[in-house]
């Protein structure tokens, strides 16, 4: 552009910029830009895990192997852990209190290990999803990826520590004579449920957790409480049977996840834990709280994903 000024000469100036008068949004918008760490759409954000499985993966078999590295043991507190615990738990109410009411005596070992086993897999899912996100913060600072990753290869990670411990529960089950047969098969898809139901509950801590650190330090005596209503030790409708305790509240215990889960891998595992022993359309309420567990906490953590890390 140019103008004639007093003096009959001609001044150019200069021309306005192809930007001038843009808001910053719409600047950005104009170049591609868009906000570092914004939160992408649900199905975007299920892409960007499954880019990443392979993280996953590597991340959660590297907790595993670096867990117990310290000890002169190594991987086989992996086992010894839930082992010992059955033992206490053995001595105190099998013997003891005589938790082993309604259970016939020459099956309350297999019943009481794969309690322990079946439990401290949802338990350490949980703790270890609290911390997953305060715990590593310095990677989440670091590096840019979608923050579930972390919650997900912890509850993988404590998978693999399961499928450790089976090697040792089909010991214990041979050794009181329950052999493996067609129902053994149905283990499966109980842990597949238990896994999908876990790693919500990590997701959903995972978040709660990231804000409120004090919460790692509750939560170890809401799953000791949750431990006992589950009937890891005892079996529930035989313990309240005697008592007088209203019909809704032993099913509301049945039907508590815990239970479910913990009562169907017995069911397919141990020779004499019959169906009678579990609630009525149990594989019904194992695939709902999965499913509610799952889609819940994922949704639930996705929510917060542009705030990991920050503050």
């Amino acid at each position: 552009m140019s103008e004639t000024t007093h003096d009959a000469t001609v001044a150019v100036s200069a021309p306005a910029a192809p930007d001038e008068g843009l808001t910053a949004s719409e600047l950005a918008a104009k170049h591609g830009l868009t906000v570092s760490g914004a939160r992408p759409t649900l199905i975007e954000y299920v892409r960007q895990l499954w880019d990443r499985r392979h993280f996953i993966l590597a991340f959660s078999r590297a907790k595993l192997t670096a867990q117990y590295s310290q000890a002169k043991l190594g991987q086989l507190w992996q086992v010894a852990t839930p082992l010992l615990n059955a033992a206490v738990y053995f001595f105190i109410f099998g013997l003891l209190l005589g938790a082993r009411e309604g259970i016939p005596h020459e099956i309350y070992v297999p019943f009481l290990v794969t309690g322990v086993f079946v439990f401290t897999f949802t338990q350490s899912s949980v703790l270890a999803g609290v911390r997953a996100i305060s715990g590593n913060l310095g990677l989440v600072r670091a590096l840019h990826f979608p923050r579930a990753s972390l919650p997900i290869s912890f509850a993988l990670q404590q998978l693999q520590q399961l499928l450790f411990s089976m090697v040792v529960l089909v010991v214990i089950m041979l050794a009181f004579r329950s052999f493996p047969d067609l129902s053994w098969l149905l283990v499966a898809p109980v842990l597949i449920l238990q896994f999908i139901f876990n790693t919500g509950l990590a997701l959903i801590f995972a978040r709660l957790g990231s804000k409120t650190p004090d919460l790692a330090q509750l939560m170890p005596f809401v799953l000791r409480t949750w431990m006992y209503a589950s009937g890891v030790m005892f079996s529930i409708p035989a313990m309240l049977a005697k008592r007088d305790v209203p019909g809704w509240l032993t099913e509301a215990l049945q039907w508590n996840p815990a239970a479910v889960y913990m009562d169907l891998v017995r069911f397919a595992m141990i020779d004499g834990y019959d169906s009678s022993y579990l609630p009525s359309h149990v594989w019904a309420i194992a695939v709902t709280w999965a499913l509610l567990a799952g889609v819940i906490g994922f949704v639930f953590f996705w929510k917060a994903e542009e705030r990991y890390g920050r503050g």
